[in-house]
């Protein structure tokens, strides 16, 4: 069933995003971290070391049990996140990928 976007929804994505149709973000309604609390993905602006490092692990193994990881890893290249772990990957690891996209 085709959903409906709400009155006032954009329907143009902005540069280098993917277009604000539902398919192109639906495959987040199967992701293993949809009811999870986000600051497992995201470090702290003061966090370092062992205590970063100890949260990217359970983030990483929490995507391991993910069937949309594949789709998670891409969305975060293509747009270019720049922040956090998306599809068992962190930022340092999407790095080469990322300088890759830039112009």
């Amino acid at each position: 069933m085709r959903r409906k976007p709400p009155a006032g929804a954009v329907t143009k994505a902005p540069e280098g995003l993917p277009s604000p149709l539902l398919e192109n973000w639906e495959w987040q309604d199967d992701a293993a971290c949809r009811d999870v609390n986000p600051e497992l993905f995201f470090s702290a602006e003061s966090e370092r070391g062992m205590r970063k490092h100890a949260r990217e692990v359970l983030a990483k193994s929490l995507c391991g049990t993910c069937p949309v990881r594949r789709q998670c890893r891409e969305h975060a290249v293509v747009v270019g996140e720049m922040y956090g772990v998306w599809g068992g990957t962190t930022e340092e690891e999407r790095e080469p990928a990322l300088h890759g996209r830039r112009r």
